[in-house]
């Protein structure tokens, strides 16, 4: 166990702490990871930190060069595609296996989250956590609730690219308009056409990746053989 702030941290709370700091950017792309800095920043010795590197190179998430040292992994866009297509065939699935008469108190759920979308003063990451528990309330409505996890823990690459177009988007009131589209689609018993809006919400993300790696390529993956140089820690601001 490490102790910071007076109160025990357990090694796997360390590990989401980094993997949060990741998928939000807040360590970016490229960054050079210090684990000396890392543990002070923290308030933990260098055991879980590097423990918790360690399991972030296995995700694919940090690269580890020896005698160079660990950075934040750039996005990797085949890696996006991969998350895509899982995530894509996962919720068009899900469409297909809703029940004839829908959990009302689900639907109601489901409204709410998106009047809070449309809140003027959202900042990106509630509208992220908003976005997720969305089509999460979605896979809940086919009785599928359960497989999100799955579906989210193998979409680290891909939530940061999604993380890179909000930033790149003046507003996400697009996305929201999307989500009003497909739920409306899904509460009306079309699920042909809630299933054309899923497809076309969720492939958003490769335009996003194109627009975003022609102004900031060094955010993005090229050539795997390529060994970084060691730099500061970065911080998405």
């Amino acid at each position: 166990m490490a102790h910071t702030n007076g109160r025990t941290t357990s090694r796997r709370e360390i590990y989401l702490k980094l993997r949060q700091m990741v998928l939000t950017l807040e360590l970016a792309p490229g960054a050079a990871l210090s684990e000396n800095e890392l543990a002070a920043s923290l308030g933990v010795s260098r055991t879980p930190v590097r423990e918790s590197l360690i399991l972030l190179a296995q995700e694919g998430l940090v690269q580890v060069f020896p005698k160079i040292g660990s950075f934040v992994s750039r996005v990797d866009a085949a890696q996006v595609a991969d998350a895509q297509f899982l995530r894509e065939a996962v919720e068009l699935a899900s469409l297909d296996d809703l029940p004839g008469a829908l959990d009302p108190a689900l639907v109601d759920e489901l409204r709410d989250n998106l009047k809070r979308q449309r809140q003027a003063d959202l900042d990106l990451e509630e509208f992220f956590a908003l976005d997720e528990a969305f089509h999460h309330g979605l896979m809940r409505l086919s009785g599928h609730g359960n497989v999100w996890t799955t579906v989210a823990a193998a979409k680290g690459h891909l939530d940061r690219a999604r993380r890179l177009g909000l930033h790149e988007n003046v507003s996400p009131a697009v996305f929201a308009r999307q989500h009003h589209e497909i739920l409306d689609a899904v509460v009306g018993g079309n699920v042909p056409l809630a299933r054309t809006a899923m497809r076309t919400h969720l492939r958003a993300v490769f335009n996003d990746i194109e627009r975003i790696r022609a102004h900031s390529p060094e955010l993005f993956a090229a050539d795997a053989s390529t060994v970084p140089v060691r730099r500061n820690v970065v911080v998405w601001e």
